[in-house]
């Protein structure tokens, strides 16, 4: 299974998923699982997002 990391702006978080964008716009944010990704946090809000190739496929990301 491949792997990619994302630099993405962190919109929202809830105890199961976070709201991710790749261009800083909400409105074109993404709800990605907790369980699916690794996240580390950078600061102004951005973070590097680990996740399954197919996901970011599926979410629109790549």
């Amino acid at each position: 299974m491949a792997v990619i990391d994302l630099e993405m702006q962190i919109h929202a978080q809830t105890l199961r998923s976070v709201l991710v964008s790749d261009d800083g716009e909400e409105a074109n944010a993404v709800w990605l699982p907790l369980s699916q990704i690794e996240l580390v946090r950078r600061r102004g809000g951005i973070a590097i997002v680990t996740l399954p190739e197919w996901l970011a496929i599926e979410k629109g990301l790549v």
